[in-house]
């Protein structure tokens, strides 16, 4: 599509029924025929942190012909209000409110598409739930439709320890920087601001068991007879990556959105949580071309190709080159499949008797965490060493290569010596020199075994059979490959360790795995695109420490870097530390994160400390915020507030 004139940017202020005034971009098209718009709303500061966003609102507004609006939630940014939490319903409204204002623009022809990545990703989803009447189609980009289960708070029933040093220390820092300084009384709201934003990870270590605070958000609802799906009436479109935390809302979510009637599709590559443009692994991917093809056809109601290709396209992984944790590209193929074949699963019987299995408290360093990114965010390296300290099963791949797309299970009887214990379960493609590559992995506390909400201690050795669910693959193992199953306990520092130490006994002549059905995937025309460019990345820090006498194995990650923005400058510092005594199985997680912006009329900058404890009972929490202002040399303190929290481990 040939470029169309370039369009305007311009900021405004929109005005919620309390009074709170939310902050917005607009970017409009150079035309006098009002155009759909696309919104965007995310808690990460449109005009600092990531205004380098705008590259791609332009993009959809001069190459595409759409209007963007790019939104400051309530609280975050240059928005008025308080950020409460993650996805509060003040915040779904304010979002239902905002469509209807864009869509009564004299700019905008009444369609609003909604779209993002993540936190953006997620809130499309929400909306789309609400179902304003102006909103059209939505993109969620790597997001979930299960937010307790599937996002950076908790799996299968444990707390997900390595993202604590993340997501949850860096938006205490974040949502306490203040506004854009353009008021006079831009210092007072920044310290109204701190005083009144509490820190999100106080209110999720109180809700270890899923129920409707997780429900809230959440378009799957695993205890209602639909799982909810149908609650979405708009066309949407998955888009997903294997290497992302968020792998689970493909397969499932479009299967079951085009049941109930709505029109779905995914697209899926072997990407990390970044741009599909990107994102390590490759191969890369024009996403801006798709979503205009999307919104095109749904907003526009152009007659393009999007109602006449299959609602599945993916990217199909295959046997390759050894892992690595900054691999650049992945081995395999683009695939497409047209209808979901409903199939019996293919059974592996486990065999090989009764075994029992001490459990090694950080076994699952190989696999580091559940969702690459960016580094030290890394992909899984070789799991032959993880392999060694768990049980392992393994079937030949002889003639013909093994699809595996979908969900696999692992269907086990399983003893502990504990009343709180876990298993985790991963399948692994290994090549004949032994090199070990993770395919998938699943994980569940066991006192979860009969459902995520009511946890039901173990009995100390009695036998219990369960269901592991694996998370979503797209995988080809080529013959000569075998496929491994590794059993053990922990999954660490993915998720937290059980408080104890423990032995499993498996009882492998009960036990199976059972391989997702084959499907009828044909090869798909390829999507590939030269990678957009990236900056030379800033040092990092990712390393696993093994100390022999005093038997810890902690991990270790510091990274960030330094960017301009528009008017000044903008710099972020994380460090962050987890560790498992192999002895006590106590743990920590130990974090900093840091920001400061520097504008002509301001310098700021924040600080958060994160202390977290976990004993056999007990998470103990401390946070410690402080934010600055002023010249390097004449800094000062703005404000600091501390925090004790104190949380009871539910079999957790």
């Amino acid at each position: 599509m040939a470029t169309r004139a370039t369009g305007t940017s311009k900021r405004v202020r929109i005005a919620m029924d309390d009074g709170v005034h939310l902050a917005a971009t607009l970017h409009l098209p150079a035309t006098e025929t009002p155009q759909p718009c696309l919104l965007e709303a995310l808690p990460y500061r449109k005009d600092d942190l990531t205004a380098g966003y705008a590259a791609e609102y332009e993009r959809l507004r001069d190459e595409f012909g759409y209007a963007v609006c790019r939104l400051d939630l309530r609280g975050t940014g240059s928005s008025e209000g308080t950020a409460v939490d993650e996805y509060p319903v003040r915040e779904q409204d304010d979002l239902v409110a905002v469509i209807a204002w864009l869509a009564g623009q004299p700019w905008c022809d009444g369609n609003v598409g909604m779209y993002g990545t993540s936190y953006s990703g997620f809130n499309s989803i929400q909306v789309a739930l609400r179902r304003p009447a102006a909103l059209k189609a939505i993109v969620p980009i790597y997001a979930t439709d299960d937010r307790y289960t599937d996002d950076v708070h908790f799996m299968g029933g444990s707390l997900r320890l390595l993202d604590v040093v993340d997501y949850p220390t860096y938006m205490i820092a974040m949502n306490a920087l203040p506004p854009v300084p353009e008021r006079d009384d831009w210092r007072e709201r920044w310290v109204e601001r701190i005083e009144r934003t509490e820190p999100w990870l106080i209110r999720w270590l109180d809700k270890q068991t899923d129920g409707p605070y997780w429900r809230h958000g959440s378009l799957r609802d695993p205890y209602a007879d639909d799982l909810g799906y149908g609650r979405i009436t708009v066309p949407t479109m998955i888009v997903a990556g294997w290497a992302d935390g968020y792998r689970n809302n493909s397969f499932r979510t479009v299967r079951r959105l085009l049941a109930a009637g709505t029109p779905a599709r995914l697209l899926a590559g072997p990407w990390s949580h970044m741009s599909a443009d990107t994102a390590l692994p490759g191969p890369h991917l024009d996403l801006a071309a798709e979503l205009a093809r999307w919104f095109d056809r749904w907003l526009r109601g152009a007659a393009n190709s999007v109602a006449a290709e299959p609602p599945y396209t993916f990217f199909v992984r295959c046997s390759g080159p050894a892992p690595a944790p900054d691999a650049a590209l992945a081995t395999g193929q683009w695939r497409s499949l047209a209808e979901w074949q409903a199939r019996g699963p293919r059974a592996r019987p486990l065999g090989g008797g009764t075994r029992v299995h001490p459990v090694r408290p950080d076994t699952g360093v190989a696999a580091w965490n559940s969702c690459a990114g960016r580094l030290p965010w890394g992909q899984p390296t070789d799991q032959r060493f993880d392999d060694a300290a768990s049980l392992t099963w393994d079937w030949p791949v002889a003639q013909e290569p093994l699809e595996l797309v979908g969900h696999a299970y692992a269907r086990l009887t399983v003893a502990a010596d504990q009343p709180v214990a876990s298993v985790s379960v991963k399948l692994c493609d290994v090549a004949a020199d032994g090199t070990s590559t993770l395919i998938t992995r699943g994980f569940l506390n066991l006192t979860r075994r009969d459902g995520l909400r009511e946890p039901c201690p173990l009995v100390p050795g009695e036998p219990v059979e369960t269901t592991v669910e694996f998370e979503a693959c797209a995988y080809t193992l080529l013959p000569g490959r075998r496929l491994r199953l590794s059993v053990t306990g922990t999954d660490w520092p993915n998720t937290v360790a059980p408080p104890r130490p423990t032995t499993l006994t498996v009882y492998g002549d009960r036990s199976e795995l059972l391989l997702p059905p084959p499907q009828d995937t044909v090869p798909a025309p390829a999507h590939e695109s030269a990678p957009a460019p990236l900056d030379a990345p800033d040092p990092v820090v990712w390393r696993v420490i093994d100390d022999v006498v005093g038997r810890t194995t902690t991990a270790q990650v510091e990274h960030g870097s330094s960017y301009q923005i528009p008017g000044g400058t903008a710099a972020e510092r994380y460090t962050g530390s987890v560790s498992v005594d192999r002895r006590t199985w106590r743990q920590t997680a130990r974090s900093t994160a840091e920001y400061t912006v520097a504008w002509p009329q301001a310098r700021v900058r924040t600080e958060c400390v994160v202390a977290l404890d976990v004993t056999a009972d007990h998470f103990d929490l401390t946070v410690t915020l402080q934010a600055y202002a002023g010249a390097v040399e004449q800094e000062q303190v703005v404000a600091k507030r501390c925090w004790s929290h104190q949380a009871a481990r539910q079999f957790g």
